[in-house]
């Protein structure tokens, strides 16, 4: 059975709800640790040697100002101890981000996100899912923002954390599953 660990950032518990989603779908098929990164962008060391001896990682953070918190960005920076070492090269990777707005920029994060897995030489997979893009879609189907690299999720900025879209869980849930999926294929 594959090691994920969903690692995240969350300022305001929205990112959170989507890590626990991403978590459950990936727990079917994987061994699934949430590992939160606090708000001064720290992780124990406990955190750091689960990440070291995960088959995936699940990068996750909110998009602020057009990219990753300050928060996920400080724990991206400190991984390069393990680039330095080459700790996670070959791991899978996948990741999500959350904002308030439909688009808000999404993109550039989960580029981010890509670009940070490539550093430590990881395999990324894409979200792999249509988008729902018909007149009659809603923010209660899957993919309704059709994101293709990783998820994209939306939490108005006056939601509550129970109120993140339906649609957006679902395919938090879906995301986790096809990255376990292709973990235990590798790790096989």
């Amino acid at each position: 059975m594959a090691k994920i660990v969903v690692v995240y950032h969350s300022g305001y518990g929205h990112t959170k709800v989507v890590a626990e989603h991403i978590a459950k779908g990936a727990q079917a098929e994987a061994v699934t640790q949430l590992v939160a990164i606090d708000a001064e962008g720290n992780l124990a060391e406990a955190d750091w040697n689960a990440l070291d001896a995960a088959d995936a990682i699940i990068f996750g953070a909110p998009t602020y100002m057009g990219n990753v918190s300050w928060q996920f960005k400080k724990f991206a920076d400190v991984s390069s101890k393990r680039w330095f070492e080459r700790r996670w090269t070959d791991k899978v990777f996948g990741g999500f981000t959350n904002s308030a707005s439909p688009n808000g920029d999404k993109q550039v994060t989960l580029i981010t996100l890509q670009t940070l897995a490539s550093q430590h030489g990881g395999l990324w997979v894409s979200l792999g899912l249509p988008p729902s893009s018909t007149k009659a879609a809603t923010q209660a189907d899957v993919n309704n923002l059709g994101g293709s690299v990783g998820l994209l999720v939306r939490s108005p900025s006056d939601a509550s954390v129970e109120e993140v879209h339906s649609g957006d869980l679902k395919t938090a849930e879906l995301y986790g599953k096809r990255i376990a999926a292709v973990a235990v294929k590798l790790a096989a």
